[in-house]
Formats: C-alpha cells, structure tokens, sequence
C-alpha cells in the first residue's frame, strides 16, 4: 500500500523539513515530496501537525513491561520488551543478556530464532553482553561466569548462533586479538565494555577494529591525568563510537554534556533497561528512577529511548533534532541492515516515531 504522511514537522535525521510528505511503498520510503506534488495512488494520512523521526534504536535493553528474558527465556518475554520500546518510539531493538552460562546463551539464541520463526517484530538479534568480560569491572555481572575467551568457544558461539548473534561487549584486554579479529571478521559488532583495559589496550582493541564502547563511563577504566583508560581511548580514538545511558543517574547530565562536546556524532543512547525480578541469577529491584541488585550495585535503568531524548534536551542542552539522532541514525550507523535504518530519506525503512511538541510518543509507524 503507498501512504503520503503530510502535516507533519519532519525531522530526517538531516534537517526539519515542513510542507513535505513522506511517500512510502513496500515497507520503504519512497520520496519526501512538496505537499503540493503529490503523485496519484497515494492514500494521504494527515498527522495534524505533529512532528516525525526516524523511530529509534535500541542496542542494549534486557527486558520491559515486567519481563526479563534472561529469566523468562520465552516468546512472550520478547513480544513484552517489543511492546515496551513501542511505547518508548524504537521499533529496533537488540535484545540483550548479561554474563551467564554459555548454555544459558545458546538458549537465549534459540528462543530469538523461534521468534523469528513466528514472524516476531523488532529484534535485530542478540547481544551478548559477556561473559568475556573484566571481573574488576563487572558491576552486576555474575562473577562466576566471566571468563577468558577461547578460539574453540567462540567458534561455537559464531557457529550456534549464526544469523542471531549480532553483537557482543568484551573485554578487549582479556580477548586475544585473533578472538576479536574472528568475531569482526563474522560481522559481530563487537562493543568494548566491563573492561579495565588502560589506555593503549583500549587503543589496540580499537585499531583492530571495534567500532564502539558499552555504556560511556559505567564499568570501565576512568579517565586520569597519568593513565586516560577506556574512557579516554575513546574520548581520543576518532573512528569509536559509545553508547550512554542518559538518565542522570548512570551517568551525570554534565558529563553527559561533556562526553557529547567531545564526540559529536560518536555518541548515541541506548537504554540499558532491565525489569524486575525476584527469579533466576538477576534479581532487579526497582528503586524509583533506576533497578538495582539487592544489594544495591546498580543494575539497569528504567529508561525509554524517548526519555534518553527528553533527559538530553532538558538537562544536557543537547538539541533536538541531535537528540534524535543520538536515538536512531547513530546507532544505525553499526547495523548491517539490507534496508537502512534511522533516516527518512529514499531507500531507507519506513519506520517512524510520531511526537508532540511535549516530546511525548504518539505513535510508532512501521508501514
């Protein structure tokens, strides 16, 4: 079906446009046309005079609406993380698992792949996030399970999880650079994160080729005056980018500023949210603003992407059409999609996040 939206403030992920029409057709957009140069065969759906994005995309999210799907392992704790981002304006999202077994992993991978299988939406794949990880940064993370990558494992891993495992946060200080040459080389966006590496490890991870850090600051070496860490490699190394978790509590709203002054169009949001749970090897406590372990190490956040844009705009003086970006043609920029994400523009998917001026979620178009 061909759909010209029109009244409607658009933000492509390039400019703002007004008096246009997004034209779509087959799932991709097929033109932004003047309003008064509509072809013929388009059915015209009015927006009232809402504004429109690129719907976001979010790298790292555990669970949503009650649901963790570590703990569930099932379809409907997937569909319950789907609908969650819906609400939040993502329709992409690459669900994700903190340090477990490997058994528990493979698991995980079949349970996508079943999704998949029943036509489920949103899921790019799974990330897994550890278990090659630095027990000295490993926050909430399972201590038993962390370990040192070995070729054979990662092998079955790539193996297993073919077409499903589609990113992994490592350690680069405790993978051998043949491991991280065997996951990019099997196109696995490989994140460097949980890591205490110092500054010229981070630096070789990243000239070997990982294209971005896991959450800005949270879990990794700081950067200092005599030793600059993880955080400075990629405050310093140009091609890296970094997720952030926009909250204000996994990250200052200053230092989020900092951070964006310093990276520019490096940096991008995800949620890092989990939900709560008294089951299984992570038990998250809701705490208001945030979800904690019981014993109070920080866990998780209870963000939406929306949110990470408000929190941006409000309290980091981020603008907001860079805000957006930050929530979709960023993180788009690491997927390997056969149809690009996070612009409106020709070619690319017509997949949209409608909005008030009160930065509140309308709707999610995914035509």
């Amino acid at each position: 079906m061909k759909i010209a939206y029109t009244n409607c403030n658009i933000y492509t992920g390039k400019t703002i446009e007004t008096g246009k029409a997004i034209l779509t057709g087959n799932s991709i957009i097929s033109g932004l046309n003047d309003i008064n140069d509509l072809p013929a065969g388009y059915t015209v759906k009015d927006l009232g005079g809402l504004n429109i994005a690129p719907a976001f995309i979010d790298l790292q999210i555990y669970g949503g609406n009650g649901q963790l799907f570590s703990a569930e392992l099932s379809i409907a704790a997937i569909e319950a993380t789907y609908q969650y981002c819906l609400a939040g304006g993502c329709s992409r999202f690459m669900l994700t698992m903190a340090t477990n077994t490997i058994e528990k992993f493979l698991r995980g991978i079949e349970i996508v792949r079943q999704y998949w299988q029943q036509d489920g939406k949103g899921v790019l794949g799974l990330h897994m996030e550890g278990p090659y990880l630095n027990r000295v940064k490993r926050g909430a993370h399972l201590a038993a399970c962390i370990k040192k990558p070995t070729v054979a494992e990662v092998a079955m891993l790539l193996d297993k999880g073919r077409g499903v495992l589609k990113m992994m946060t490592i350690a680069p200080e405790v993978c051998d650079d043949e491991i991280i040459r065997m996951l990019i080389d099997h196109d696995i966006i490989v994140s460097a994160g949980h890591s205490n590496a110092t500054f010229q490890e981070a630096v070789r991870g990243f000239d070997l080729g990982i294209p971005t850090a896991t959450h800005l600051f949270n879990a990794m070496s700081p950067f200092q005056s005599r030793e600059p860490g993880l955080v400075g490699a990629i405050y310093h190394h140009q091609s890296v980018k970094s997720s952030v978790v926009a909250d204000g509590v996994h990250v200052d709203f200053v230092s989020l500023e900092i951070s964006k002054k310093i990276m520019g169009e490096r940096l991008f949001f995800i949620t890092d949210a989990v939900a709560g749970t008294a089951e299984g090897e992570y038990r998250h406590v809701f705490k208001g603003d945030r979800f904690t372990l019981p014993d109070g190490t920080l866990s998780g956040s209870a963000l939406t992407m929306m949110k990470s844009v408000q929190n941006a705009i409000a309290h980091a003086g981020i603008p907001i059409e860079e805000a957006l970006r930050m929530a979709s043609a960023y993180p788009a920029q690491l997927l390997n999609n056969t149809v690009p994400l996070g612009k409106i523009e020709p070619g690319f998917a017509a997949e949209f996040v409608v909005f008030n001026d009160a930065l509140e979620v309308i709707d999610v178009i995914i035509a």
